[in-house]
């Protein structure tokens, strides 16, 4: 009896959103108009606008291992767009506008919840810095706002503001309008609507080499499932996307770093927003399902690994520990590392490659779920059409050899 009742409650949500159905991953067919490498969020929205936007049926997303299982499955859900560069500004912001709508677009609950983002000024450089991002956001039309530590903690009221800490909070910029999404929704809610508008998604294929025809241009990929021919491909694989351009002899400006979260024990709710803190580099909100999910950040070395150094995490619960005191005695679930791809200027390449027929969507560094949406619906049309949109001209691979960087590096107040 117990069995029948679970299967008529399963049932019912598959029949909704909240159940994801077993997924079909069909065998490639030998040729494709578009090949998408990678089944992560942005592949999928890439392909999802493709379809949706660009009338395109005739496309295949490939990836290694399974749907939403790479870096897609291992980010801390963090959405804004307070950047300091108008070239930036306007890339997320088209992103988060796309998130306020997106569970209505997909007919799929993405759990975005604008709880607001709130980003900790411990030093007078950090005030500094953040004013001026305020300033640049008001320009661009984008909310940021500026509080004084009491202001912070009555916005989030486990903050500790004791000014006899070690780096005590003495202001903050708020943007009321970010917050976060559930990660794997996204990529689940993505495939969805592109599997219903005939894009075959197929898992456990890896791309083992990219093909080139007489002339240079793209005529296909190697895969462990065989040969399939494409005029065009499109990489958007976080953290190796250096190894596939390599396939086809590009050679990218890019690093690998792991970059390290944890998540604690779910307890009722305590975390009514995101709470950043670049001087100590620890970041914490609470999930749905009552886990506080706490950010870290990058290795100080290159590396593949999905574990990284154990100190960077432990530097982190710290300074959680002391901005958080509430949460001393809590204890950690599990704690991984994504691997993320690092430009020189920290912002992202999207766009053609010197290689006709092959485009490239890579080097968010810490940025890439926040700009999902975004990313996915500028790399669409720039598949579509051969030619960059407005928004995602300026993140050229050419801009590395003309100069004309967008450097979040030295400007950005965080690193996420």
């Amino acid at each position: 009896m117990r069995h029948s009742i679970f299967n008529l409650v399963r049932q019912a949500f598959a029949g909704n959103q909240g159940w994801p159905r077993q997924w079909r991953s069909p065998a490639p067919k030998r040729a494709y108009d578009m090949i998408v490498v990678g089944a992560g969020g942005h592949g999928l929205a890439t392909a999802y606008y493709l379809a949706a936007e660009h009338g395109l049926r005739n496309i295949a997303v490939l990836e290694k291992g399974w749907l939403g299982g790479g870096n897609t499955g291992r980010n801390t859900t963090i959405i804004r767009s307070n950047y300091l560069w108008e070239e930036s500004q306007k890339l997320y912001e088209h992103a988060v506008q796309l998130w306020e709508d997106l569970s209505q677009t997909l007919n799929y609950n993405v759990m975005y919840s604008p709880r607001g983002v709130m980003m900790l000024a411990h030093t007078q450089h950090d005030v500094q810095s953040f004013q001026r991002h305020i300033h640049a956001n008001r320009l661009g039309g984008i909310d940021n706002e500026w509080l004084t530590a009491e202001q912070a903690q009555a916005f989030c009221p486990i903050l500790n503001i004791d000014p006899s800490l070690r780096y005590p909070v003495i202001g903050a910029a708020l943007q009321r309008r970010g917050g976060t999404a559930r990660h794997d929704a996204v990529a689940w809610g993505y495939a969805r609507a592109a599997d219903a508008l005939g894009v075959d998604i197929i898992e456990n294929c890896t791309v083992t080499g990219i093909d080139r025809d007489a002339s240079g241009a793209v005529s296909g990929v190697q895969t462990s499932r065989g040969a399939i021919r494409a005029a065009r491909v499109g990489v958007v694989a976080a953290g190796h996307s250096s190894v596939l351009m390599g396939m086809a002899g590009v050679r990218m400006p890019l690093e690998s770093y792991p970059l390290q979260a944890l998540v604690s024990e779910p307890v009722k709710p305590v975390m009514p927003c995101v709470v950043m803190s670049n001087t100590v580099h620890a970041y914490m909100s609470q999930s749905d399902k009552g886990e506080l999910v706490i950010g870290a950040g990058t290795d100080a070395y290159t590396s593949y690994s999905q574990t990284g150094g154990l100190h960077i995490a432990m530097h982190t619960l710290d300074a959680i520990c002391e901005l958080f005191p509430v949460v001393r005695r809590m204890r950690m679930l599990r704690n991984w590392g994504g691997i993320v791809d690092v430009t020189p200027d920290r912002s992202p390449i999207i766009g053609k490659t010197p290689v006709p027929g092959l485009f490239v969507n890579c080097g968010w560094g810490t940025g890439g779920f926040k700009a999902t949406p975004g990313s996915g619906h500028v790399f669409a049309h720039t598949l579509a059409t051969g030619e960059p949109h407005p928004i995602n001209a300026p993140f050229s691979l050419d801009r590395f050899r003309t100069g004309r960087l967008i450097d979040e590096a030295a400007a950005a107040a965080v690193a996420h």
